[in-house]
């Protein structure tokens, strides 16, 4: 997994846990719902890719 994200994503993804981890310190409901809206967000950006993929016919899913 580490190098299809490269050196940049990698701190990407720790950047976003230190700042989920950060308002998790002052407020865990508010934190919980961050991290849902930033788990969804990445739902919908891998269905939009799979989507674009697949209309290329570089994808596994027809």
């Amino acid at each position: 997994m580490l190098d299809k994200l490269g050196l940049s994503g990698v701190a990407g993804v720790v950047v976003l846990f230190a700042g989920i981890g950060l308002v998790a310190w002052q407020n865990l409901i508010l934190a919980a719902g961050l991290a849902l809206v930033v788990g969804g967000l990445g739902l919908v950006v891998y269905g939009l890719v799979t989507s674009l993929l697949s209309s290329f016919g570089l994808g596994g899913m027809p």
